[in-house]
């Protein structure tokens, strides 16, 4: 079978899990061969949880050069490795970096691509959200090799236990790939709530919550449940909380397994975000909200009353 080459997305020595879905994926168009690009010693602590999830081989392209510059090398590293494999495909994770890379990729592979996938088939075929969200497309690459980006949570991750075998390539840069350096580095304090991106369960609150004291409410759900805090966008333009939890069209995409929708009308951007959620639960006061159109499970009610009996009930059943 032909080669698959999966990107991993890790950070402190611990695979994301968005690349153990890839190689899920990757499974069902021939062998996954996983390209780690990272800086010296990086490469070492994810072997053997590539291999659990069916890597056959796990390339390393490691380099003090991926520290200082962007994502040039992973591109060089990726373009190099289609050139002496042929792989049937090139899988991605769909986030602004993975897209970026993606695109890159593209252009200097004269391949075709797909991006935002939340489906991929045997013969190389993706299922693709877009206009919005309006419209659900399968499409497939004809031109040079496929390169696809899939949405987080899109596939279940499953194990496929194998013996990986590992080789080195080189991180070979051009002029134009050191155009850009990073001068320097500052690490955002992260609480204790998953990514939203990456979350397998979010929780939502807009402009029904009536200001941001009251998102306080829906971060208290979240955390019952153990997933990430967003917002609509109305919620976010009027300050009630970050702009970087709005989901949306303009804001974050996401595809959890469980979405929970607080006090959203659900406009057509917000849903062009989150429709792809496999169960969506929404409350909203209002029988005739749009969000209702897409829900697996309604509530009508005053959020105010729902939303702490909801709280209470999941921890009793976690506790």
């Amino acid at each position: 079978m032909a080669a698959v080459l999966v990107l991993v997305e890790h950070a402190e020595g611990t695979v994301k899990k968005v690349t153990l879905e890839l190689l899920t994926a990757a499974r069902r168009l021939g062998d996954p061969v996983a390209v780690v690009v990272g800086t010296p010693g990086s490469a070492a602590p994810l072997v053997d949880k590539l291999g659990e999830y069916g890597a056959t081989t796990v390339v390393t392209a490691e380099s003090d050069d991926v520290a200082t510059h962007l994502v040039t090398p992973a591109v060089a590293v990726l373009a190099s490795l289609v050139a002496s494999e042929a792989p049937a495909a090139v899988l991605l994770a769909s986030s602004g970096e993975g897209k970026e890379i993606a695109a890159r990729l593209s252009i200097r592979t004269r391949s075709g691509i797909l991006t935002d996938a939340v489906g991929l088939e045997a013969d190389g075929t993706a299922t693709q959200s877009i206009f919005g969200g309006a419209v659900t497309v399968r499409s497939r690459v004809r031109t040079g090799t496929p390169i696809v980006t899939l949405r987080p949570n899109s596939v279940t991750p499953e194990a496929a236990p194998t013996q990986a075998t590992t080789r080195s390539v080189d991180v070979t840069l051009d002029d134009a790939g050191r155009a850009a350096t990073v001068l320097e580095r500052v690490v955002e304090k992260k609480g204790s709530r998953p990514a939203l991106a990456d979350a397998s369960i979010v929780v939502s609150g807009g402009r029904g919550l009536g200001s941001g004291d009251n998102f306080t409410l829906v971060e208290g759900l979240a955390d019952s449940l153990g997933g990430a805090v967003g917002a609509s966008r109305a919620a976010t333009d009027a300050g009630w909380y970050p702009h970087q939890n709005q989901v949306g069209q303009t804001g974050v995409t996401v595809s959890p397994q469980l979405y929970v929708a607080v006090g959203i009308s659900g406009a057509i951007q917000h849903r062009a975000g989150m429709q792809t959620s496999k169960t969506i639960i929404a409350v909203n006061k209002d029988p005739e909200a749009p969000i209702f159109e897409l829900a697996d499970f309604g509530v009508v009610g005053d959020l105010f009353q729902v939303v702490p009996q909801l709280t209470e009930e999941v921890g009793k059943r976690r506790s």
